[in-house]
């Protein structure tokens, strides 16, 4: 089964890194981080096994449901003790995160983003429980799906908009989380499933580990 032929990714192989020159951002985007055929792979596993679930969130004045599913996975005295058990895709991808980076992680959150109905808001992750300046690393598989950034103080900045492809990885460093927060949109176009993996280190236990409202990406 062909999944996510984008051949101009994928026909050469080729893996392609980009910086961004933008006032307090630091992002590095490695394009074909995973080859295709792995990367398909993954994505079946992922979305097949995965014990995914909805969660709700607080909005103004009252609790919705999150218009996307999550799973949490990290040792349970770091990342709570309602995160999953590390698997051995996960702990693979962490290593090869890891190793590409130059950081550690002790701790991962997968979003399910099912359709183009499922998005995530504006925001950007609370600094208390991974730190100022955090370091998040992401990893896509399936649908391409815009990747979106406004800066929170300096509105001339225009917004930056990066497409998250099949297998990409994004490392989201320095200043970025300070001055800038992001959002996934949602799209009236017909969208097959995307899974998102964002790499963290966790600083302080989560005592609930699915309030989700303060870890998104």
């Amino acid at each position: 089964m062909l999944l996510f032929d984008e051949s101009d990714l994928f026909t050469s192989g080729h893996r392609t890194h980009k910086s961004f020159d933008l006032p307090d951002l630091g992002l590095m985007l490695h394009e074909g981080f995973i080859p295709k055929d792995e990367a398909d792979q993954y994505y079946e596993r992922l979305l097949r096994t995965t014990p995914w679930r909805e969660y709700q969130m607080p909005m103004y004045d009252k609790v919705v449901t999150a218009p996307r599913m999550v799973a949490w996975y990290g040792a349970a005295e770091e990342a709570g003790e309602s995160a999953l058990t590390w698997t051995p895709d996960l702990l693979e991808l962490r290593r090869r995160v890891e190793r590409e980076t130059g950081l550690e992680f002790n701790a991962v959150l997968l979003n399910l983003y099912r359709n183009g109905n499922d998005s995530v808001a504006w925001h950007s992750d609370r600094e208390h429980l991974i730190g100022q300046n955090p370091n998040i690393a992401s990893v896509t598989f399936g649908q391409t799906r815009p990747f979106r950034l406004r800066h929170k103080v300096d509105k001339s900045l225009q917004q930056l908009e990066i497409p998250l492809h099949h297998g990409t990885l994004l490392l989201m460093h320095g200043t970025t989380n300070t001055y800038w927060e992001h959002h996934i949109p949602k799209s009236a176009k017909q969208m097959l499933p995307r899974i998102n993996l964002t790499f963290r280190r966790i600083i302080t236990s989560i005592s609930d580990a699915f309030n989700y409202s303060l870890i998104m990406f």
